[in-house]
């Protein structure tokens, strides 16, 4: 195991150390198998328990699983973490949104359906695919078992998170009857054009072309996977996503201040937000439930009021970044087509 990176957290390289030397024993000995970690032996353990896996088999596939330098450099690096304008310089461009226009061109039958079906708007569904893959072209090219085994065994800081998707990989990879080792995805397992962790695959994902398959490296069931997600969540067919706030040269009150404490998950009305000093740039009803965010643009902070659909949308990734550029990108699709850029 190689780690060149200066980069990583301090906590990471300590833990990477005492990892390598579990792996590979004393001395310069021979590297031994991973399951001799306690820490791998015991999660092998449960998997056995629990799910009825092959002793042996688990043994094979994790004495041959590495730890992966470039995940645990890419999870201290989002792209999400850059300065809103920063990161939407790189997402909501004239070569997404004419890429996002073709795609919906030549699957507009199946985005119609799903929209129909679950309720969520066809642009969302197109900006959340052109975000995640720009429509299934860059669909990841790590090895999804050695990524999952890298954040649950090497990165403490989310390391019980990983420990369940790498369960549910396994179960999934079961599922569909494949090798889990020949799976490839993103640095953080994540898979197929929706880029779906494998629990988000094992719960959310539909067989949409009701070929006996829910295959998310096809477009159809990714299609209809990504809207039944949004729906699981409590997607609101026709309510607003945000709404910017106007903004004078007078800095926000502490009131409006103390909102952005809340967080997106909505816990106030936009009545209440009026009295804090601000208003909204478009109508929206008085009684509309709503949270309140702010972004960094270029000019500097920026504030949005957020009802339930961006709530949604961050369900998918946590970034309000991430949100906001799914939000822009579809509105930008939905004019362009409208407009009959297609």
């Amino acid at each position: 195991m190689s780690v060149q990176s200066r980069n990583l957290p301090k906590h990471t390289w300590a833990f990477l150390i005492g990892f390598s030397a579990l792996l590979t024993g004393c001395g310069g000995a021979a590297a031994a198998p991973a399951a001799l970690n306690p820490e791998i032996e015991s999660f092998m353990e449960q998997l056995v328990t629990d799910h009825d896996f092959d002793r042996r088999q688990l043994r094979r596939w994790f004495s041959l699983a590495t730890v992966q330098s470039e995940v645990l450099e890419a999870m201290a690096r989002p792209s999400t973490a850059r300065p809103w304008y920063e990161y939407r310089m790189n997402q909501v461009t004239e070569a997404r949104i004419l890429g996002g226009l073709e795609y919906w061109q030549r699957h507009a039958d199946t985005l119609a359906r799903a929209s129909t079906e679950y309720g969520v708007p066809e642009e969302i569904i197109v900006a959340t695919i052109g975000i995640e893959t720009f429509y299934g072209r860059s669909i990841g090219n790590n090895n999804v078992f050695n990524a999952l085994f890298t954040l649950a065994f090497a990165y403490p800081p989310r390391a019980h998170l990983f420990r369940s998707e790498l369960e549910q990989f396994l179960l999934l990879a079961r599922e569909l009857r494949m090798n889990p080792l020949r799976f490839k995805g993103s640095y953080a397992g994540a898979l197929g054009v929706p880029q779906f962790l494998p629990s988000s695959y094992r719960r959310h994902a539909i067989d949409f072309d009701n070929d006996g398959r829910r295959d998310l490296w096809g477009h159809s069931d990714a299609i209809g996977s990504i809207a039944n997600y949004y729906k699981s969540y409590g997607w609101q067919p026709s309510e607003s996503v945000i709404v910017a706030v106007e903004q004078e040269n007078a800095a926000p009150s502490n009131e409006f201040r103390l909102l952005l404490e809340h967080g997106l998950k909505p816990h106030t009305t936009v009545a209440a937000i009026r009295r804090t000093g601000v208003s909204p740039a478009e109508f929206v009803p008085d009684d509309a439930p709503a949270s309140v965010f702010a972004a960094e643009t270029d000019a500097g902070p920026r504030y949005w009021i957020a009802f339930n659909n961006f709530y949604v949308i961050t369900r998918y990734n946590r970034s309000v970044n991430y949100a906001l550029a799914v939000h822009e990108l579809a509105q930008e699709l939905r004019r362009a087509r409208h407009a009959g850029r297609f």
